[in-house]
């Protein structure tokens, strides 16, 4: 004896409703053979739109078994489902179910897709069905723009596409008019002496009598189950559907594809709604990469300042911070000839400091004058606006000469037409004459509006200050001389010079870059994690408006799970939308974010804000997380429902 292809026994269906469950179906035994016609009848609420999802595999049984060709349905996983939904069952609905974003062909091809047909084979298997329905001159139109009789057409060419061993039709023909009706009926005719299995569910007897056995259902259980005599049965052998699969990963791609290209069109359908979603994670974005941008601007410009006073420096003043012995020795100028003799030293210069007063002419002005050695101006890097600098011979004979900066040449020569080199000024009671004048700072150390003056250190204290020691010595490290290396090698020669005390202290400029990054990365990394805060709000957003969109496209998943959609597919196009949202968003935060970046640099010319390109990457990597993140859970939603309750939703 064969085995029936459908078999159902002591087959019941329950619904939680109050403290009592509603039960749809009741104790149902059918066997089903292939090939028949059979007409499933009943009143509204009698269970037999119930019964066709059970057989269809779009609900499952409270108790009871359910066998397709011997199989436990059962006992199978949702996916399991879907490739018998997707490679036996074909489903006719009475509201049609077509989605509306899709053309004729389009909804054709979708069971296909899913099924991993190769593009070739779907497309001319649409058309072909199309074609034969009467629909050749309606394959670009989408379903609003077709009649109810012609969408009901796409639907049955949709239930054909993989074959559509058993159709699986549910009141075909009720929103239908009368000949439209027939003509869907005349079709189902075809179709069963094509070999077909045909199911029919309706409540009008008249159409039910195309069926060769009727099956009346009453409260949920079979009343009467019996032959039609108007129609002897008959049984054909269906044909094998020609079916070119394609190859695994050409499967993937299309599917991808598809969900690719559903998840752009529903972003173009609510544009607005899209938009807002996205400006999220645009401002998110762009707060991020304009704070990183800012500090590194910051601190590169710091650095540059830094730089600007004298690269690879170490101060050494006398005393040691602390020690209140009054037993330092103090610094000599031999002390920075020494230095300055080691290979690891560029330049080393003592200096002198006091404050003067400057007169030329009926001008008085109060200043800071600098003795100074002659291999200062390359320790602290200052260039020449013009004249020169002195030299060795002028620190040897005490000369009276003078290198002003920019702003003691504005104070004493207001009128930018004259030319101070070669004039005669008075430092307190000492001529001296200007033989340089040093080009404007820029850097913001110190107050940018004091006066500086430079004279030859021997000078200073033979013919100002009197005294025989320096205020301090600098520096100038070599490039390729580690400066950790140089300041134990300076503290080591300035120890022995002193009578092997350490009563000096070194001041290394490498550390003050260090903490001045350090400080800056602190800076940076507080400013953004406060902007992070916004791509945590805008995540929120896109979770938000996804668990909108799935309610509002449960109908849409519906269909897809219908005709064989995996719970991978839905997930995949949910989280694709999620992503791509985030992607858009994040490269328009970029475009944001470089933008305002610009104007910045236009408005403070003196300021740039560094965007650098591991910054975007990053960027374009936290958004494309966000997208995973926030858009998994919406998505897993979608592709965890049932199809039964999904198509039931508008």
């Amino acid at each position: 004896m064969t085995q029936p292809l459908l078999r159902l026994r002591e087959v019941g269906r329950d619904y939680p409703a109050g403290d009592e469950p509603i039960s749809a179906l009741r104790d149902v035994n059918l066997d089903i053979e292939a090939g028949e016609f059979v007409a499933i009848v009943g009143a509204s609420g009698s269970g037999k739109s119930t019964l066709m999802n059970v057989l269809g595999c779009l609900d499952r049984p409270t108790h009871g078994r359910y066998e397709v060709n011997g199989r436990n349905t059962a006992e199978l996983q949702p996916d399991e489902l879907a490739e018998l939904r997707r490679e036996h069952f074909g489903f006719i609905f009475q509201r049609y179910h077509l989605l509306g974003d899709l053309t004729a062909v389009g909804n054709v091809e979708m069971p296909a897709v899913y099924a991993g047909q190769t593009s070739t084979t779907r497309h001319q298997r649409s058309r072909e069905l199309l074609a034969r329905l009467g629909m050749a001159d309606r394959l670009g139109h989408r379903p609003t723009q077709l009649s109810g009789g012609q969408q009901q057409r796409v639907s049955i060419a949709r239930a054909l596409m993989n074959g559509g061993h058993v159709i699986l039709a549910d009141e075909p023909t009720g929103a239908l008019d009368s000949r439209s009706g027939e003509e869907v009926m005349k079709i189902l005719n075809e179709l069963h002496n094509e070999g077909h299995t045909i199911i029919l569910v309706t409540h009008d007897m008249a159409v039910a009598e195309h069926a060769q056995r009727i099956i009346e259902l009453r409260d949920g259980a079979v009343l009467r189950d019996g032959a039609n005599p108007q129609r002897p049965a008959t049984r054909a052998v269906a044909a094998a559907t020609p079916s070119r699969k394609a190859a695994a990963w050409a499967s993937l791609r299309d599917r991808f594809l598809e969900a690719f290209r559903m998840a752009m069109v529903a972003m173009a359908a609510h544009r607005m709604r899209t938009f807002l979603t996205m400006l999220g994670i645009i401002i998110g974005i762009a707060s991020v990469v304009l704070v990183v941008a800012l500090g590194a601007g910051a601190q590169k410009q710091i650095l540059s300042q830094i730089g600007s006073l004298g690269t690879n420096t170490i101060e050494i003043y006398p005393g040691v911070i602390g020690d209140q012995t009054n037993t330092m020795r103090p610094l000599r100028a031999a002390d920075a000839d020494a230095l300055a003799a080691q290979s690891f030293v560029d330049s080393a210069t003592p200096s002198v400091n006091t404050s003067v007063t400057l007169r030329y002419g009926n001008i008085s002005v109060n200043a800071q004058a600098n003795g100074v050695g002659e291999q200062y101006f390359r320790v602290r890097g200052t260039k020449l606006a013009a004249g020169s600098f002195f030299g060795p011979q002028s620190i040897y004979r005490l000369d009276q000469v003078l290198v002003i900066d920019d702003n003691t040449r504005a104070k004493l020569f207001p009128d930018a037409r004259s030319n101070p080199l070669g004039q005669v000024v008075l430092l307190n009671n000492m001529p001296s004459r200007i033989i340089g004048v040093t080009q404007k700072q820029t850097n913001g150390f110190g107050n940018g509006n004091n006066l500086s003056v430079y004279a030859p250190y021997t000078t200073v204290m033979g013919r100002l200050t009197g005294g025989t020691s320096v205020s301090n010595i600098t520096v100038r490290v070599s490039d390729e001389t580690p400066m950790k290396a140089a300041e134990e090698a300076i503290s080591r020669l300035m120890t022995l010079r002193h009578d092997g005390r350490k009563d000096f202290t070194l001041n290394n400029t490498a550390n003050i870059r260090e903490t001045i990054e350090s400080t800056t990365r602190t800076l940076t990394l507080l400013l953004g994690s406060i902007a992070g805060i916004a791509l945590l709000v805008g995540g929120i957003g896109v979770m938000n408006i996804m668990l909108v969109s799935v309610s509002e496209r449960t109908r849409e998943i519906g269909v897809r799970m219908a005709v064989g959609a995996r719970q991978g597919d839905i997930l995949q196009q949910f989280l694709i939308e999620a992503v791509l949202v985030c992607l858009v968003g994040g490269a328009l935060g970029l475009l944001f974010a470089m933008g305002i970046a610009g104007l910045v640099s236009l408005a403070i010319p003196t300021f740039s804000m560094v965007v650098s390109i591991s910054s975007m990457m990053a960027a374009f990597a936290c958004s494309t997380s966000i997208g995973i993140v926030f858009g998994f859970l919406p998505a897993r939603n979608a592709a965890r429902l049932d199809p039964v309750d999904a198509l039931a939703r508008e």
